[in-house]
């Protein structure tokens, strides 16, 4: 039998309001305990210009317990495009 753990996922957002309803919907999500998040703006320079910006999110989320795992999770991924490479 397996069991998910935990995942680490990790976010590009436009603003900065999207980045904290993120996290603020992580907290409040049942399913599983926002164990640690964090919210980090960033830059894209080109020739010293400021081509691009936007927020990195990574959020941890754990599902059950390593040693005494009581709930079995499954996740599924959805892509928009045919391949991401």
């Amino acid at each position: 039998m397996k069991y998910l753990i935990q995942t680490v996922e990790t976010y590009r957002v436009d603003k900065e309001d999207e980045a904290k309803r993120m996290i603020e919907e992580a907290k409040s999500d049942n399913h599983f305990i926002l164990k640690k998040y964090s919210s980090e703006y960033k830059e894209k320079k080109q020739k010293g210009e400021i081509i691009d910006t936007y927020y990195k999110v990574t959020l941890t989320k754990a599902f059950t317990d390593e040693k005494e795992p009581e709930f079995r999770t499954e996740i599924s991924y959805a892509n928009d495009i045919e391949s991401a490479f």
